[in-house]
C-alpha cells in the first residue's frame, strides 16, 4: 500500500518539507474523492498511526513501513 507520508497528529507534520502541499492535496482531492465514492473521509493527511491501526484491525499481523530515498512524499506499507 502507498499513502502520503504524514503523521496522524497535525503538530507532528509542521516541520515536514511538503506539509502545506500534502494538506492541500489531501483536502482538495483525497477527501473529496473518498466521500464522493462512499468512503470514510478519514481527514486531511490522516497519517501513519491511523493507517497502522486500521491495517491491524483489518487482520494484517505484520506491517512494515518503508520510505524510499528518492520519494520524499510517500510512505510504503508491506502488509501480511
Amino acid at each position: 500500500m502507498q499513502d502520503i507520508d504524514s503523521a496522524s497528529d497535525v503538530a507532528d507534520n509542521l516541520e515536514r518539507p511538503l506539509a502545506s502541499f500534502i494538506y492541500a492535496i489531501s483536502c482538495m482531492h483525497c477527501m473529496t474523492v473518498s466521500l464522493a465514492q462512499g468512503g470514510d473521509g478519514l481527514g486531511a493527511a490522516w497519517g501513519e498511526e491511523l493507517a497502522l491501526s486500521m491495517l491491524k484491525d483489518a487482520g494484517f499481523g505484520k506491517v512494515e513501513t518503508h520510505r524510499l530515498e528518492h520519494d520524499i512524499m510517500n510512505l510504503y506499507y508491506v502488509c501480511r
